[in-house]
């Protein structure tokens, strides 16, 4: 086992492939029952795979037969199917979940699949109307879909002086539901210096509540952005998402020990179930102690989960309150650190001080490959995307994530077997939902009786290939993913029009 493995004791959320009893374990080596009846025919076939479910950890050439939606043989014996499709050679195995997807369109989606995704979710930064945002992508996705209602956004409510302008956007949604929810969007991020105060809390209340029975898989606390929001509004809205059992997804203050504190603090003082987005950019050189922080709370039992993405470089608005004075002190950087998405151009103080007037998107160069290693090897961190909405220039990680994991690190750098590399963003990310939503116990898992999401790749091939320099590009070695039985990407190519992607829902919506 790596030594960094060694380092932290893992918590509930570990490598499912380590926390087999001995029953499971012998048993997983097994063969699976044949089908009952002879005649039993299925849809698609993939004969002679290499299936992978870190849940149970088989790992054995069997054939998989699906029919509908749904995973319902999984053999040594061959198998019959209208679709029989040759997998010998290549590795069968959940279709990955990413927690940390903001590129909700079919472009992003188009990426997305080619790097072996089936369910892509916005759960950091959420949705201003969870309702708006399923319907819009209800009218066809890709991809299986899913966010968390807004804190920021939603905050606004608590803001008697923004009440009228949120009542204003929500009635756009009717006529106009983009326009509605930009609108939304807007008037909610234009009180993120603002205070929400005390009397107005019970205000703050309803409107997450609201957000949840509309379908939200959580809430998205993304308070870095807004730094208004004090320490004790964020207490008060761990406190209610203890009461409804509900998990924050959140972007921590700042890039301190001290703001990993604040939000492990209230998770153990509420109860509350949490969820922090990408440790590493989010901790930076504090990476060691910070997973001391979340490995000790979570190996006690707290139900606290988190994750990083295999990249060295972040990416968000230049206007964004990240960039606020100070920023060079706070990140350690200075203005050639920080890249234009969509020239490519390195900024110097000039050009930083115009695109901040005018806004945009940024690369930011601020982290070392070494702290990623030290994120990824550590057995409780889950991996996601934190992908951008689909520009050319967009960070590489809306396309590459989950290939530069399994190539670069896992299987180049020789950071973790792969085994323990397909439970980070198969089952553990499943696990992270089924707190939330009942779909999510047939997601992440290769098995009878499961959804058929799964994605085929080639393991001596897998790899990104989109860079910072380039316009975003397919990553290789996927060659087959499937979303609720039916083909997204078929021999390496996306399939045209294919959009069988089904919302994923917290189980408070009110229908």
């Amino acid at each position: 086992m790596n030594a960094l493995h060694k380092r932290l004791r893992p918590g509930p959320m570990r490598r499912p492939s380590t926390l087999l009893t001995p029953l499971v374990a012998a048993t997983a080596t097994l063969p699976l029952p044949a089908p009952l009846t002879a005649q039993n025919s299925y849809d698609i076939v993939l004969s002679g795979g290499r299936v992978m479910d870190p849940e149970t950890g088989l790992d054995a050439v069997r054939n998989v037969g699906i029919r509908g939606s749904e995973i319902v043989a999984i053999s040594e014996d061959p198998l019959t199917g209208e679709i029989v499709v040759d997998v010998t050679g290549l590795v069968v195995a959940p279709g990955f979940i990413d927690l940390h997807a903001h590129g909700q369109s079919n472009r992003a989606n188009e990426f997305q699949a080619r790097d072996g995704v089936t369910t892509a979710l916005e759960l950091e930064s959420g949705a201003a109307s969870p309702a708006a945002f399923l319907a819009r992508r209800g009218e066809g996705a890709i991809l299986n879909y899913g966010a968390t209602v807004s804190h920021m956004s939603n905050r606004a409510w608590a803001m008697p002086e923004r009440v009228a302008a949120l009542e204003q956007a929500r009635a756009m949604l009717d006529t106009d539901r983009n326009a509605g929810q930009r609108e939304l969007g807007s008037a909610g991020s234009a009180g993120r210096y603002d205070p929400v105060a005390r009397e107005d809390y019970p205000a703050l209340r309803n409107a997450l509540q609201r957000g949840l029975s509309e379908g939200a898989l959580g809430i998205g606390m993304a308070h870095q952005y807004y730094p208004g929001a004090s320490l004790e509004e964020i207490l008060e809205v761990f406190k209610f998402a203890a009461e409804t059992n509900t998990t924050i997804y959140t972007h921590v203050r700042d890039m301190t020990i001290s703001a990993m504190q604040e939000v492990l603090a209230n998770a153990v003082a509420t109860g509350a179930s949490l969820h922090i987005v990408h440790v590493n950019s989010s901790s930076l050189w504090n990476i060691a102690p910070v997973l001391d922080l979340i490995g000790g709370v979570q190996s006690r039992g707290f139900d606290v989960t988190t994750e990083a993405y295999p990249y060295t470089a972040a990416s968000t608005g230049i206007e964004s309150a990240i960039f606020d004075p100070g920023w060079q002190e706070k990140l350690q950087i200075s203005y050639g650190d920080v890249q234009l998405q969509d020239s490519g151009e390195r900024l110097t103080a000039e050009t930083f001080r115009s695109n901040r007037q005018q806004g945009g998107t940024v690369i930011i160069h601020m982290m070392r490959d070494e702290w990623i290693r030290e994120a990824l090897a550590s057995d409780f961190v889950m991996v996601a995307s934190d992908g951008m909405r689909y520009a050319p220039g967009a960070h590489p990680r809306g396309a590459g994530t989950f290939s530069r994991f399994l190539g670069h690190y896992a299987r180049d750098g020789g950071l973790l077997p792969l085994m323990d590399a397909l439970a980070k963003i198969t089952i553990m990310p499943a696990r992270r939902l089924e707190g939330m939503t009942d779909q999510a116990a047939r997601k992440g898992r290769l098995q009878v009786g499961m959804d058929a999401d799964i994605a085929v790749f080639e393991p001596d091939r897998i790899i990104d290939t989109a860079t910072f320099e380039e316009d975003l590009s397919y990553s290789v070695g996927v060659m087959h993913v499937l979303v609720g039985g039916e083909f997204v990407v078929r021999d390496g190519e996306n399939v045209e029009g294919a959009m069988p992607g089904q919302a994923i829902v917290g189980r408070m919506i009110e229908r």
